[in-house]
């Protein structure tokens, strides 16, 4: 089954968000260009924010921002078990570079973060996941908030809570000698995130400091035991390139082509944790992040709480029950099962994202879902437990991306979409209100 299959929806969706009011949307347009920050207001020709804020009352963002916060908790206690006891990672599936990238770091996996976080109505909340690795939105989280939340803007400390982090997270060596230096690590070649990127190098030399752009193919290991890029050591390396691009890339689909190049940036990768075991250049996110991106770790957290929940603290524990949805590694379940219990699933590889390699059972037809399981390469997917997101006056479920730093929340990015979130999903900046 190629990721391109067409997916049979099993019952009418609706297709697409209602339209915005051309005025209002090229007004807008108008401002997000002058400010300088975000190329383009639009996405294949639709518009890729909302006009208006998203206005939430302060318990609201609480109460998703205390459900993200007690997730990231759980997640960590469950990092700190896979680091004392490394048998519990055999379930994962890692392949031998992604489980080096995790063991040169662990227990550590965490700065920056994003939940992608849903209300489901009676108050309860669930917390898909976390993208832990490369998560990305914080230009268009910052600057819609800016131009249309105010002072009641939800990302009004987001970017300098992150220089602050990269700040913390530096070497004691760091500016010992002139200012210190980040390197931001990124895939060249695609853009989008570029403006992003560029946001930080801004906040970062705002701050005092030198900045270096390049890709991980430009890393060498400097004289004085840092890592280089482009030839400046650097104090810290931001890294906005995903641990499964910088590990073995191999297919989920039984009938997919081999990609064309799959091996690890084994000699890239070896800079990296040369320099950090050396103390001289702190990697961030830590490549530990491989370990809790990879969705067969929330199967894990699933697993010890049913078999060993006294692995877990009482928090964790309840944590997992309100906000996790029930996740198993699809090999542990019966095809049998999954075949009836079609509509009540959804199907995701080990390191998908943005919507790729999901299959929702509820849209899809029977003979689209049993190929589905057929072609699934055992060892890369779970299947978890699909909720009814609650929706708004327009049918569309509201993604409250909650921002992590350190574990506490900073920010969020509010996307709008009649499905599962992707790349079409509008934008829109969040105000918080009072009750």
């Amino acid at each position: 089954m190629q990721p391109s299959a067409p997916l049979a929806p099993a019952a009418p969706v609706l297709a697409a968000l209602a339209p915005v009011d051309d005025q209002a949307y090229a007004a807008l347009a108008q401002r997000i260009i002058a400010d300088g920050w975000l190329p383009d207001p639009w996405i294949d020709g639709s518009p890729r924010f909302d006009p208006q804020a998203l206005a939430l009352p302060v318990s609201r963002v609480a109460a998703l921002t205390r459900a993200a916060e007690s997730v990231a908790a759980a997640c960590d206690e469950l990092c700190r078990l896979c680091a004392q006891n490394p048998q519990l990672l055999e379930g994962l599936a890692m392949t031998p570079w992604q489980r080096a990238m995790w063991l040169a770091t662990a227990p550590l996996w965490h700065g920056l973060a994003r939940a992608d976080v849903f209300e489901v109505g009676d108050g309860a909340i669930q917390v898909c996941e976390i993208n832990s690795d490369t998560p990305s939105g914080m230009a268009e989280a910052v600057v819609l908030g800016r131009l249309l939340a105010g002072e009641r803007d939800a990302n009004r400390h987001l970017l300098r809570r992150w220089v602050e982090l990269v700040r913390q997270v530096a070497p004691p060596t760091a500016g010992l000698i002139g200012p210190p230096v980040a390197g931001l690590l990124w895939p060249t070649e695609q853009t989008e995130d570029l403006p992003m990127l560029l946001m930080w190098q801004h906040g970062l030399e705002q701050a005092g400091w030198q900045v270096v752009r390049g890709s991980p193919f430009n890393l060498t290991l400097a004289a004085d035991g840092r890592a280089a890029l482009l030839g400046q050591p650097c104090d810290v390396m931001v890294r906005h390139y995903k641990t499964d691009w910088w590990g073995e890339r191999l297919p989920v689909w039984r009938d997919e082509a081999r990609l064309p190049d799959t091996a690890p940036l084994a000699q890239q990768l070896a800079v990296l944790m040369e320099a950090g075991w050396a103390g001289r250049t702190v990697t961030l996110n830590p490549l530990g992040a491989a370990l809790p991106q990879n969705k067969r770790f929330y199967a894990l957290l699933w697993q010890i709480l049913r078999d060993q929940p006294e692995q877990f603290s009482a928090e964790a524990r309840q944590a997992i029950r309100a906000h996790v949805p029930p996740t198993w590694r699809l090999e542990d379940l019966s095809t049998d099962q999954l075949q009836t219990e079609r509509e009540q699933w959804v199907l995701k590889s080990d390191y998908g994202c943005e919507g790729d390699e999901v299959v929702l059972g509820c849209q899809v037809t029977p003979l689209v879902w049993a190929q589905a399981l057929a072609q699934a390469i055992p060892g890369r997917w779970v299947a978890q437990r699909r909720f009814d997101a609650a929706v708004d006056p327009e049918g569309a479920q509201v993604n409250y991306g909650v921002y992590l730093i350190g574990g506490q929340a900073a920010g969020l990015l509010a996307r709008r979409s009649p499905g599962a979130t992707d790349r079409m999903a509008r934008m829109a900046a969040v105000a918080i209100t009072r009750e």
